[in-house]
């Protein structure tokens, strides 16, 4: 059943909408917890480590198709609302093309400075050095890939065809897991296996979306002849600047979780203090991805009644999204406490490592209760082409608030303050988000009385 952006949604229509990006976004998060499942079970705690230090590379270069695609499919719906599908076409086919000359690019340049960063990342010597080093150059070489994938996860939905997506990027998810099977389990290659695993499923996951788009299909989108419209590529990364913003800034909190975690255990501990985090991190993951899932999923419903000018169905689609994500972050929250303890045994730790993943993940789960709200709240702006909001609140959010509670709790409380850190983030985020929502709800008419439209220029 095709579900058009223009259809008045139910909850049990608007569930059936998401839920293939929800999916789509778990199964996009499997890459990197596959990767730390089998290399935790058969190569062990360095090469976890190594993952772990090198990983935040990735999550920023990888944060520019998040960027376009977020921006760009929140341009491209409200054209489409506004009736426009050539104009929506050509936006669209330059945003891709522009995501793969960016990629190209990243995949030479990260070569020559993949060393030096792995050193400033913390792998200064020896084994975790040559890890990090090994599989961040395989992983740079298929980054254009990997950008692609992830600008398309947006776009999937925006062309009505979010299930296509779906299978796009669950099949390269579960490729991903057959050949870390073959590689890392089977042939006994450990981190190697890993990062060519991942490469391979990178490259399908591109591929996929490009011969569906060059070829004509039924959907709304598709590639074809364009040129530069400088103006709609600055709007579509000003509105996707807060995806940006929290990638970037997600992978800065990351390095600096690691570094505060060797400070306060020392540089042999401390390996398996970051281990531990990796772990902690690589199951966050899935529920962070069912909650940003949801947002990509239903921000072009609001991007597209937006363009509309369809005010009663903006509402609708708002009321509806606060409750699902305030209910979904209770339900995760009582998931991550009540199986806290096969979470972390799966990863195949020491003792040691695995109470100190135990502890810390049964702490920092309490996120759950407010980072789908915060999530929804920035994707709202995006969705409402009001980029600058949405990075404030992205910035304020993964960066202001992390990076101080990080570094002030631990002189308090100790590892304790470390994975506390997100919680009184969050909690301040909540804050912050809640005061925008209330103060823009008038202009953009989400909730509250009907006024005068006023719907902003491209």
């Amino acid at each position: 059943m095709r579900i058009g952006l223009g259809e008045h949604f139910t909850l049990k229509k608007l569930f059936i909408f998401v839920l293939p990006s929800i999916i789509m976004m778990v199964f996009t998060s499997i890459y990197s917890v596959v990767d730390g499942l089998f290399v935790s079970n058969f190569a062990g705690e360095e090469a976890v480590a190594a993952i772990n230090l090198i990983y935040p590379l990735f999550m920023v270069f990888g944060s520019i198709g998040f960027m376009i695609g977020a921006g760009g499919s929140a341009l491209v719906s409200k054209t489409l609302g506004e009736g426009d599908k050539e104009k929506a076409n050509k936006y669209f086919s330059m945003l891709v093309y522009i995501t793969a000359g960016i990629g190209i690019v990243i995949a030479v340049a990260g070569q020559l400075v993949v060393e030096p960063v792995a050193r400033l990342l913390g792998a200064e010597s020896g084994k975790v050095f040559e890890y990090c080093v090994l599989y961040g150059r395989i992983l740079l070489g298929t980054q254009p890939c990997f950008i692609i994938q992830n600008i398309f996860q947006s776009f999937f939905v925006t062309a009505e065809k979010p299930r296509l997506g779906l299978i796009a990027t669950a099949s390269a998810g579960v490729l991903n897991i057959i050949l870390d099977a073959i590689f890392v389990a089977g042939c006994g290659w450990g981190l190697l296996g890993a990062a060519v695993a991942t490469a391979v499923s990178q490259i399908y996951g591109a591929i996929f979306p490009l011969v569906y788009f060059f070829s004509k299909n039924d959907s709304l989108l598709r590639l074809t002849k364009t040129k530069f419209y400088g103006k709609a590529f600055l709007k579509a990364c000003t509105n996707g600047s807060s995806e940006f913003f929290s990638n970037v800034s997600s992978a800065v909190v990351v390095i600096l979780y690691n570094f505060q975690i060797q400070a306060i255990l020392g540089d042999e501990l401390g390996k398996s203090g970051v281990a531990a985090y990796g772990s902690i991190m690589y199951v966050a993951m899935i529920f962070f991805a069912m909650f940003m899932g949801y947002a990509v999923g239903s921000a072009p419903l609001m991007g597209y009644n937006y363009g509309a000018r369809n005010r009663a169905e903006m509402k609708n689609l708002f009321k509806k999204s606060v409750i699902i994500m305030a209910v979904a972050g209770l339900a995760m929250f009582g998931v991550s406490e009540g199986l806290a303890y096969p979470f972390m045994k799966m990863f195949g730790y020491s003792e040691q490592v695995f109470e100190m993943a135990l502890r810390g993940f049964r702490i920092y789960s309490v996120v759950f209760l407010t980072v789908g709200i915060n999530m929804y709240g920035s994707a709202l702006f995006t969705s409402l082409n009001n980029g600058l909001v949405s990075a404030l609140i992205s910035f304020l959010r993964s960066v202001a608030f992390q990076v101080t509670a990080v570094m002030v709790l631990p002189i308090f409380i100790g590892l304790d303050g470390v994975w506390s850190a997100a919680i009184v983030a969050e909690i301040l985020s909540l804050i912050v988000t809640g005061a925008f929502v209330i103060a823009y709800h008038k202009k953009y008419g989400y909730y509250g009385k009907e006024l005068p439209v006023s719907v902003e220029s491209t």
